[in-house]
């Protein structure tokens, strides 16, 4: 039990300090545009930790093999996780059990992100991030499924946010296989940007900007569009600040997107309009139809 919690601080810490559960902060937005009461928002905050720290001790534990080779993953933590393997997996089924338990009790809508977050981000860690294309593909799913602990599944303008986020995942995720180009290519390990070039790669980030902007202005509102357009016009300089920037950008438009929510309960897209119960034509297009 005791080496159990002290692999899941250690988890914990490690990526909190690389701002690595980024997705509870846009969890935590999506419930307050959403108005949800404290209560559910402190089980859906709480429930979103939980499941945090079982994917990532989930990649950390697929990723033993490959981080005590690394002279910047092999520590102590990483050491002490290959002593103790039994209890990193009572501790992964742990988890999974607390969560079951806690989706019975309160929200049956919670094992979606348990069951497809989780799975993809298995399925990512034992396999889709070496292979080209699927890396990111597989981000953007997760991404998505992540922030449904956030909204009962049948409201839609939770999906309209997490949507949203779920192509900043894309983003962020092409940009990360950049970062990691040649640590990935001397070890053999063929991302999208392997694979790809950074050159084409870097095309492929903006593409995405593009596609995000896009779908916000036709979804969500114009306005929401206008810092991943930013973002497009950037050089990529040190992949590190390029990330960081680009977080920046994002960051400042979901802000935008959730605010306008909780103003309003609604979107303002140029030809969609999206509330709980959801979508029609804007009334600009209505409009325009007639």
């Amino acid at each position: 039990m005791i080496a159990a919690l002290r692999i899941l601080f250690n988890v914990a810490v490690y990526r909190l300090q690389r701002l690595e559960m980024a997705n509870m902060g846009g969890a935590l937005l999506i419930m307050l545009a959403l108005r949800l009461s404290p209560a559910d928002v402190a089980v859906r905050l709480g429930f979103a930790f939980l499941l945090n720290l079982l994917v990532y001790l989930n990649n950390d534990f697929l990723d033993l093999p490959t981080d005590l080779r690394s002279p910047e993953r092999d520590d102590a933590n990483t050491r002490y996780l290959r002593d103790h393997r039994g209890a990193a997996v009572g501790a992964q089924v742990g988890l999974v059990g607390a969560m079951l338990v806690l989706a019975g009790v309160w929200d049956l809508g919670l094992l979606v992100p348990l069951v497809v977050g989780g799975g993809v981000c298995w399925l990512y860690s034992a396999r889709l991030k070496h292979v080209a294309g699927a890396d990111i593909t597989a981000m953007m799913v997760w991404g998505a499924a992540m922030l449904t602990v956030a909204f009962p599944p049948t409201h839609v303008l939770g999906w309209v946010l997490a949507g949203l986020l779920a192509l900043d995942s894309a983003v962020f995720e092409t940009i990360q296989v950049i970062r990691d180009h040649d640590a990935d290519r001397d070890t053999g390990v063929r991302t999208t940007a392997v694979a790809l070039g950074v050159p084409r790669t870097l095309a492929l980030a903006r593409g995405l900007l593009v596609l995000g902007a896009a779908a916000a202005a036709v979804a969500v509102h114009p306005l929401v569009a206008v810092p991943p357009m930013i973002g497009v016009t950037l050089p990529l300089g040190r992949p590190a600040r390029y990330w960081n920037q680009i977080r920046v950008l994002l960051g400042v438009a979901f802000l935008f997107a959730a605010g306008w929510v909780y103003l309003h309960g609604a979107t303002a897209g140029w030809l969609v309009r999206c509330a709980a119960d959801g979508c029609t034509a804007s009334p600009g297009l209505s409009l325009m139809s007639h």
